[in-house]
């Protein structure tokens, strides 16, 4: 169903706008009628993360108000490397790694975006820039811009006054970034370039030599850098990154990573990264108290629906009820309290308590479960643990489950596999 409403006000309304180059009223006589569009993605590894999802989401929103995405994966400027934000220089890739990195982001986002009959299409940027003759670059591209304009780039800027600098290399790469933005207004249409905050520079560099080499009007939207409610990096864990491909992390474990969203980031998360319509995101974020778990729960059945599929999400959060429901009835435990799967082979010497509470993240420190323990403040399914050097053995899993709490109401479950 296309959704209501101009597909602007939309982005802007469910947070996806942070600045558009002007004038915003070509923007919105352009996205009046079907246009295409296109997004960079990096192929730095096999799987975009989480952390990827606003400019994914971006596109999906696009295609259901009728226009084309384009997406477009940096085959030819993941040789070079891009320094925008980065301190360091990122380390150089072979072509074949690339080529497989980006058959797996296609995989991925098949799972967001349409691609049959051409609602939309990807591209690979090595395919027109590997073959480009440098003297040819340089004379036609290169001189339409100024080093002085570059070097004010935040990226540019911040590498050029590090400790290690910015070498020609990285240089090249706002030359690169301008002339796929080029390239696609002269093979496929494209008037609208978006991407992150950090893209600012490169895609007002592509607006000017696109106007510069064919007079032609197009355009650049970028997206906040979305963090959590406590200041981390979206999509960073303890654990790392929470990767779309399914082998790295699992269904359940998505699930589980949206469902345990900070209560403050609810309603954000709900408008960012579901389709919901922005009613029901409103009346889910107004809950208050314990019902906020009831908006976590259908943003995490959402989220993972998009991202693997109804079916799996489905069995997710059924899973997720199983593990939690049991455990709730013999003990209060909350249905959204964050879990773990540790091998079983671990607990058949026992694993001393204090290490468990320290790296399930019921304790800071070891020093601090310790602590918390000679207080009296950790239980195992209910029973204060009576020592620190107390050893927890898979004798104490119910229905394969550990139940673990730190003081009164912080708890985690351990699924022993």
């Amino acid at each position: 169903m296309t959704p209501a409403g101009h597909i602007l006000d939309i982005l802007r309304e469910r947070g996806f706008v942070e600045q558009v180059t002007e004038p915003e009223a070509g923007i919105r006589e352009l996205l009046d009628s079907p246009a295409s569009a296109y997004i960079g993605f990096d192929p730095t590894a096999a799987s975009l993360h989480v952390g990827s999802l606003v400019p994914i989401m971006s596109l999906v929103h696009l295609q259901r108000a009728g226009h084309r995405p384009v997406v477009l994966v940096g085959g030819g400027t993941g040789l070079v490397g891009d320094p925008s934000g980065k301190t360091e220089m990122r380390t150089v890739m072979t072509r074949e790694e690339i080529e497989s990195n980006a058959a797996g982001i296609r995989r991925q986002l098949e799972r967001f975006v349409d691609f049959s009959d051409g609602r939309a299409i990807l591209v690979n940027n090595a395919d027109w820039l590997v073959p480009l003759n440098y003297l040819e670059f340089l004379r036609d591209i290169g001189r339409k811009f100024s080093v002085n304009r570059m070097l004010a780039a935040d990226a540019y800027r911040t590498r050029y006054e590090s400790q290690e600098g910015l070498n020609f290399l990285e240089f090249n790469y706002m030359l690169l970034q301008a002339y796929d933005y080029y390239h696609l207004y002269r093979t496929e249409g494209c008037r609208l370039q978006m991407g992150g905050s950090d893209q600012w520079g490169n895609i007002v560099a592509g607006c000017d030599l696109t106007r510069r080499m064919e007079g032609a009007q197009v355009y650049g939207i970028t997206f906040p850098l979305i963090t959590t409610a406590s200041g981390a990096k979206m999509g960073k864990t303890a654990d790392g990154a929470v990767w779309l491909d399914p082998d790295l992390t699992s269904p359940y474990d998505y699930y589980q990573f949206w469902v345990n969203t900070d209560d403050r980031d609810a309603e954000r998360f709900l408008a960012l990264f579901t389709l919901l319509d922005l009613a029901e995101v409103r009346r889910l974020g107004g809950l208050e108290g314990a019902r906020i778990r009831e908006a976590k729960r259908v943003l995490a059945l959402e989220a993972t629906a998009i991202a693997h599929g109804r079916a799996a999400a489905e069995a997710a959060a059924a899973a997720a009820g199983r593990l939690f429901g049991g455990q709730e009835r013999q003990g209060g435990v909350p249905p959204d309290a964050p879990a773990s799967e540790l091998p079983a082979a671990e607990f058949e010497q026992g694993v001393e308590a204090f290490d468990l509470f320290h790296r399930v993240g019921l304790a800071r420190s070891r020093g601090e479960a310790r602590r918390l323990i000679q207080g009296g403040g950790a239980y195992v399914n209910g029973a204060a643990v009576s020592a620190v050097n107390d050893r927890i053995t898979s004798s104490a899993a119910r229905d394969g489950v550990i139940t673990l709490r730190a003081g009164k109401k912080k708890f985690h479950l351990v699924r022993l596999v």
